[in-house]
């Protein structure tokens, strides 16, 4: 099969040669992609008067067939054409026969790939956004229902203080919320459009690449040719914010993990997010958080994998190109099905608010109650903080805890302990206290979720 290219080549290469340089059978995800810039583009062509208005017609209606066959999953692809472009071109022939070729006029794979790729980016972004919209409300709403829901909070892994788990979950949404204005931020440099920059020096031609951009959505065009056709800046920003993301994912997915330990049994994951053991009847484990937690680490090699193959190319195609998809795709694949595996995870999952409680009543997270006690009362804190520390050891040994302490045992240390005391170390007064801006408290939490839901009005808008 000749090669659409191969006018200037006597010999003909090897299939496994064809096999290993094609594209095809993963570009192919840029097909819609590729007929949409290939339809803006035509259109330009009538316009500035380069094609008449019959052929532009027939090109036109042939893509428009392509198209159908495409949603018809009629349209088929072969290693021989190499990649998407020269598969579709080669499609269009078929179609229309020989002014197919003049389609390519004014322009390059070099600039297909590229505007292919914005647009796919372009609408994977949009979708991202609007799932991570739904997950933050997500967890708006799971907060509100458990603003006085009470567990222990953790340090080192270690029960510190107790908290809201409403508290806990907002703390997320604003991890989700950084990551939205991220993506959002991003777009800008996704939709600008590099079609019409050609092979890397611009065309002859009497092209108008604004009119391509407006016809393509976008917002934009490169201002330089050569950048146009190197950048993958955007790619790479995506991958990075990406990556980002599903650290954040992958944080949450410990979280829960540890949540449903029989250590633990803080809550428990719907059936449909759980799996069973083949072996042992009674597991429920919970694999899709770890399938997430587990993903992360691909996101982050599709980033370092492009970052490592960008570092070294001069301007500007180079073959090399051909390895920033797989990579892109897999990240938009995985990380949009993660945040739909995430929402439905956290929006059955059931809260065990009683076993959360009764961590919180043994564990010594109460201590930093008892040193602000006292420090209120006028001792200094870190003569305040041994104080609390020696009787935390004492307890310690005798298998008690603090709000045991008999009252005289308490004012022999220190006669300004009144019988408040008691209330003081009571973990809901440990959390209803913290109300500094940002904090546990409860008001504090109400606050963040109102500012929250007025947060995601405005994004929706």
């Amino acid at each position: 099969m000749d090669k659409l290219w191969g006018g200037r080549f006597q010999g003909k290469s090897e299939q496994w040669i064809d096999t290993f340089g094609a594209s095809i059978s993963f570009d192919q995800k840029l097909a819609e992609q590729d007929i949409l810039g290939s339809l803006a583009h035509v259109k330009m062509l009538v316009h500035t008067g380069i094609l008449s208005e019959e052929e532009a017609q027939q090109i036109i209606t042939g893509l428009e067939k392509l198209q159908t066959r495409l949603t018809n999953g009629t349209l088929h692809f072969s290693v021989e054409n190499e990649d998407i472009h020269l598969n579709i071109e080669k499609c269009l022939h078929e179609e229309i026969g020989p002014v197919a070729g003049k389609l390519h006029t004014a322009r390059s794979r070099n600039d297909q790939v590229a505007t292919d790729m914005h647009l796919y980016l372009k609408e994977t972004v949009l979708e991202l956004i609007d799932k991570l919209h739904s997950l933050r409300q997500t967890f708006v709403e799971k907060a509100a229902e458990h603003t006085a829901t009470i567990m222990p909070g953790y340090t080192h892994l270690q029960h510190a203080q107790p908290i809201s788990f409403g508290h806990h979950l907002l703390a997320y949404y604003q991890m989700f919320t950084r990551d939205h204005e991220r993506f959002t931020e991003s777009l800008k440099r996704i939709d600008i459009s590099p079609l019409g920059s050609a092979a890397l020096a611009g065309t002859t031609f009497p092209i108008d690449r604004s009119f391509t951009a407006t016809e393509l959505g976008f917002s934009a065009v490169y201002a330089n040719s050569l950048d146009a056709v190197s950048d993958r800046d955007f790619i790479l920003e995506f991958l990075s914010n990406a990556s980002l993301l599903m650290m954040h994912l992958s944080r949450f997915c410990e979280e829960i993990i540890f949540w449903c330990s029989y250590e633990c049994q803080y809550i428990e994951l719907s059936d449909t997010f759980s799996t069973g053991s083949s072996i042992m009847p009674q597991k429920k484990n919970p694999d899709m958080a770890e399938l997430i937690r587990g993903k992360t680490g691909r996101v982050y090699g599709n980033l370092f994998g492009l970052l490592t193959l960008m570092k070294g190319l001069p301007l500007a195609y180079n073959k090399d190109f051909q390895e920033d998809k797989e990579g892109m795709f897999d990240t938009s694949e995985t990380i949009l099905a993660s945040l739909s595996i995430m929402e439905g995870m956290v929006k059955t999952m059931e809260v065990n608010k009683a076993r959360m409680y009764a961590a919180t009543q043994k564990d010594f997270s109460n201590a930093t109650e008892l040193a602000d006690y006292l420090a209120a009362k006028g001792i200094p804190f870190r003569q305040a903080h041994e104080i609390v520390g020696k009787l935390v050891l004492h307890c310690t040994q005798q298998g008690c805890s603090l709000q045991d302490i008999p009252l005289t045992e308490f004012q022999a240390i220190s006669p300004l302990i009144k019988a408040d005391i008691y209330d003081t170390l009571l973990p809901e007064t440990a959390v209803k206290r913290r109300n500094s801006l940002g904090g546990t408290g409860f008001d504090q939490v109400e606050r963040q979720i109102e500012q929250a839901l007025h947060q995601l009005k405005i994004d929706k808008n």
